[in-house]
């Protein structure tokens, strides 16, 4: 039905456009958005053409089409197991502690490395007859680049002094951890499995003849135990690597956990003596 719009009527509505901000047409036509869509004409076929004689060609043999190539790999998440793969393929490669240091430098599989200042790799004198294996290195390890500097460590040095034994002289020292984990947390399970593929061949290249793992989180993980630090302590094992050697172990407390608790330093005197008793006993010491 038609309806004659006053004039006034269309000029209130043009300027309530203009109030509202719609200044500008679209287009000229307006558009009846409620009609049925224009039918689709269907296209008309193709006629085949008939190709145009030509000169016999001989054929080419057919080859089989070449095969994808193999996708690339992608970064590997940090919790990948493939990395623990790459660190022990890599660990595995050295043939001497330089070897791997300089492997363990390089490698950038761990995320701790990401966040610490310097790689800590070990202190004293390589083949020495006792080696120690702590957690991680603390912000003074990670400041200086050497493990067992800090407070924790001076306690350490005092404590092997009262059996006649000194880091510049008779002993080596690393962690399973190269780098400081942010604010000295617990290391997770997949930094300490990345790590450990290094330490347990750091072990094998040093051959010493006695190790002594400071802390609950080194017994556990060299040992591949889940028993806590104050069951471990104080007796001695045998650590088998993957050369098919041995090395008996004495697992105590960390000097950092004496310090918290002055009171358990007499078990860790005990433990002390016993690693002088076998160090006597196989002749290492006088």
């Amino acid at each position: 039905m038609n309806q004659t719009i006053a004039r006034e009527d269309l000029e209130s509505l043009l300027r309530w456009y203009v109030d509202q901000g719609i200044d500008e047409a679209i287009g000229e036509d307006a558009i009846d958005r409620f009609a049925a869509p224009p039918a689709q004409v269907a296209p008309l076929p193709v006629q085949p053409v008939a190709p145009a004689a030509a000169t016999p060609i001989r054929s080419a043999p057919i080859r089989p089409a070449p095969a994808a190539p193999t996708p690339l790999r992608g970064p590997v998440p940090i919790e990948s197991p493939q990395l623990v793969e790459d660190a022990r393929g890599l660990a595995q490669r050295c043939n001497s502690v330089d070897e791997l240091e300089a492997a363990v430098r390089a490698f950038d599989g761990c995320a701790l490395k990401r966040t610490a200042k310097n790689t800590v790799f070990a202190d004293g004198v390589v083949g020495s007859a006792v080696m120690i294996v702590g957690e991680a290195p603390g912000a003074d390890e990670d400041r200086l680049g050497k493990p067992f500097v800090g407070v924790s460590g001076q306690l350490m040095d005092r404590m092997f002094d009262a059996i006649g034994m000194s880091r510049e002289r008779d002993l080596y020292i690393t962690n399973i951890l190269f780098w400081r984990p942010p604010g000295n947390r617990t290391p997770t399970v997949a930094e300490q499995a990345v790590c450990m593929a290094f330490t347990r061949r750091h072990i094998e290249l040093a051959r010493p003849k006695v190790l002594v793992l400071a802390g609950g989180t080194a017994a556990k993980s060299v040992l591949d135990t889940t028993e806590g630090i104050m069951r471990l302590r104080g007796k001695w094992t045998s650590l088998s690597l993957d050369d098919g050697s041995t090395v008996p172990t004495l697992p105590t407390f960390h000097p950092a956990y004496l310090l918290r608790t002055p009171a358990s330093k007499r078990q860790s005197w005990s433990d002390l003596l016993s690693l002088d008793k076998k160090l006597r006993e196989l002749g290492l010491k006088s």
